[in-house]
């Protein structure tokens, strides 16, 4: 259901998070215990398009990262940013089929971190997956994570009210994703006892003040993330599809009405959490 080229329409706004988490993830990654003189290995979970996992190379630049999607479109857009590893200790990027639903490492994998930005809140239920992650990881590992935060902000909760109203609840339903993230606290209490020895766990939330332009530049940026599964629904009736655009775009205008210099200001809340293993 994924568009990666609607999705990259913002792409700087969606880049801004990912260098906010990786500046509190520890310098040094641990190597593979079996192997301490290989590279460190980096899992990118829900890689996308494969622009967002250049970070990560330039932050560790000898590392092995590997980017997991279980869209074929977004893997598609990412394997042209893939690379073999140097002869002078370039780091290797590659990308692969998974979904994160049922991912687990292999202890033997040797992942020092595990990194996802923007998609676990995807995934119900994902903190089940925690434990089986943090045991994955050697001493000093990481897991570090980014995810929306703003369910309860207008431009869900009108997406949600649309959907149900007579016209449309037989036809789409709305993502609803509220009780899929925790907040910091929460996943703080999920993650601290975990592993033989415990977590050490740092983790915040952000609320972005993105200021767009254009005449539906929330509607826009939606259809890169929230209103994928909507889309999806109404794929094979292209005149209900824009008309439910139609309907949804009237309420978010008036919901974040522009200034008078045609800018729209959109409140974004984000949850991070940095868990490091002990």
């Amino acid at each position: 259901m994924w568009d990666p080229q609607q999705y990259l329409r913002h792409a700087g706004h969606r880049l801004r998070p990912v260098l906010d988490l990786l500046a509190h993830v520890p310098d040094e990654l641990p190597r593979p215990p079996k192997a301490p003189a290989a590279v460190p290995r980096i899992a990118d979970l829900g890689c996308g398009p494969g622009g967002p996992s250049a970070p990560l190379a330039v932050r560790w630049p000898d590392a092995h990262i590997t980017g997991y999607d279980n869209s074929p479109a977004m893997l598609a857009e990412a394997r042209p940013h893939a690379r073999e590893g140097g002869p002078a200790g370039e780091g290797r990027l590659d990308f692969a089929h998974a979904d994160l639903a049922g991912w687990q490492p292999d202890p033997g994998d040797g992942f020092g971190l595990l990194f996802s930005n923007a998609a676990l809140q995807w995934v119900p239920g994902h903190t089940a997956a925690f434990p089986g992650w943090i045991d994955a990881l050697p001493t000093g590992g990481a897991l570090a994570f980014q995810v929306p935060g703003n369910f309860a902000s207008p431009s869900h909760a009108l997406l949600a009210e649309l959907c149900d109203t007579p016209r449309w609840r037989d036809r789409v339903q709305a993502p609803h994703r509220t009780g899929a993230v925790l907040d910091p606290a929460g996943y703080a209490d999920v993650l601290r006892p975990l592993g033989p020895h415990g977590c050490d766990v740092d983790t915040w939330e952000t609320t972005y003040l993105h200021l767009f332009t254009g005449p539906a530049p929330v509607l826009d940026w939606t259809k890169g993330t929230t209103l994928r599964p909507v889309l999806a629904r109404l794929e094979d009736d292209p005149e209900a599809r824009d008309a439910f655009l139609a309907e949804y775009a009237e309420l978010l205008r008036d919901a974040y009405p522009p200034a008078a210099d045609g800018t729209t200001a959109f409140p974004f809340r984000r949850v991070f959490v940095v868990a490091v293993k002990r």
